[in-house]
């Protein structure tokens, strides 16, 4: 690179400074926004499920079944609420003021003298399949560990043909927010990394500013320069400040290496800032831009990343889908550095799938990008 193209390139990066400065919208874009959607989410979506409202009915109260209902009490999933009848009880799970109900029958506790293992009754609301089976879940817990909790007083063995000696990696304490974040981070930098360049480009074309640049000498090379290496700083430091959350405010663990993490965002970012510059060829308009890069980046990487809805679960035709969805890549490295470390197998080739990716959105705004007004 000579030294007029070098000078060219410092100019043009220079107004592309100064116009970020004069407009605050690109920094609300790269930070304001990931502030905003990670308290959002962070907080709002959860797939734990705790503080259940949980009908109670015990229909001949006595020592065990006041032991068995303290365990409801106790457990931080459960707020029991006591009923007088089963029939009261149902009524209240059809009005959805309570999600499920624990039955005690008047002979429960002569099952538990004669048999050992009185059988309860359980309806749980099934219009959230996924929430009843967790509540279904807990049940069991809180069954499973009142039985245990009776035969060590009676120092008795806790008769169990199975004994599963469970072991959870990467996320013993088996909680959703250090599983959603990191995958939240790789949905915010899409969604900010796409309108950044999409609206910005789209903008320039509104005012006319972008007119006045294509007829100066620099080429189209040096153009795409000066749009992407200010937005890359403004992404990244978005990005940062996401991390930053991750770690102080929502205490995920972050196991692997910062800079490999720092270098696979990198590659990510570059995959949104072209799709975004690609966006913007395609509309000269900020309203229909934003629609577009609001469709095609984030509602695809919401759905088909594997942030909330595992991939594997999904239709053949839906996974196929997934590996065009640059996001699927990034959310597997981010929760793998999170939680697991540098785990290179899984690392590796999904960084090399971004950089491909990021080299085809280039590449192709490149050869969409004109220096005519045509």
């Amino acid at each position: 690179m000579n030294k007029e193209r070098i000078m060219r390139l410092r100019g043009l990066l220079r107004k592309e400074a100064l116009q970020i400065l004069r407009d605050p919208s690109s920094i609300a874009i790269a930070f304001v926004m990931p502030l905003i959607l990670l308290l959002i989410f962070g907080y709002g979506v959860s797939l734990d499920a705790k503080q259940v409202p949980l009908a109670l009915v015990v229909e001949q109260p006595n020592r065990d079944t006041a032991s068995f209902s303290s365990s409801f009490f106790q457990s931080p999933y459960f707020a029991p609420v006591r009923f007088a009848s089963v029939q009261e009880a149902e009524e209240a799970v059809q009005a959805r003021a309570v999600d499920g109900l624990v039955w005690l029958r008047s002979d429960f506790s002569r099952q538990m003298v004669s048999t050992g293992n009185a059988p309860i009754g359980v309806i749980v609301n099934g219009v959230d399949a996924n929430n009843a089976r967790i509540i279904e879940g807990y049940l069991q817990q809180v069954w499973s560990g009142w039985r245990a909790k009776v035969a060590a007083a009676q120092g008795l063995p806790l008769k169990i043909p199975v004994k599963l000696d469970v072991r959870v990696w990467f996320n013993p304490s088996v909680t959703s927010t250090d599983f959603l974040v990191p995958g939240l981070i790789a949905i915010i930098m899409t969604l900010t990394g796409a309108l950044l360049t999409a609206m910005v480009v789209a903008r320039e074309w509104e005012r006319g500013t972008m007119e006045a640049l294509l007829v100066t000498p620099a080429s189209i090379h040096e153009i795409i320069a000066s749009k992407l290496l200010p937005y890359f700083v403004l992404g990244m430091g978005g990005m940062v400040t996401s991390l930053a959350m991750a770690v102080f405010l929502f205490a995920v663990p972050l196991r692997g290496s910062l800079w490999l993490l720092l270098a696979s965002s990198s590659a990510f970012l570059f995959c949104a800032l072209g799709m975004g510059l690609l966006i913007s060829t395609v509309s000269r308009n900020q309203f229909i831009a934003g629609q577009i890069a609001i469709t095609a980046t984030f509602l695809p990487a919401y759905v088909l990343s594997g942030f909330v809805f595992d991939i594997n679960s999904m239709p053949a035709p839906i996974r196929l889908i997934t590996h065009i969805v640059a996001a699927r890549y990034f959310v597997t490295i981010a929760q793998s550095i999170f939680l697991a470390g540098n785990v290179w197998p899984v690392v590796l080739p999904n960084i090399f799938a971004l950089l491909i990716m990021a080299a085809l959105f280039l590449t192709l705004a490149r050869r969409s990008v004109r220096k005519s007004l045509e």
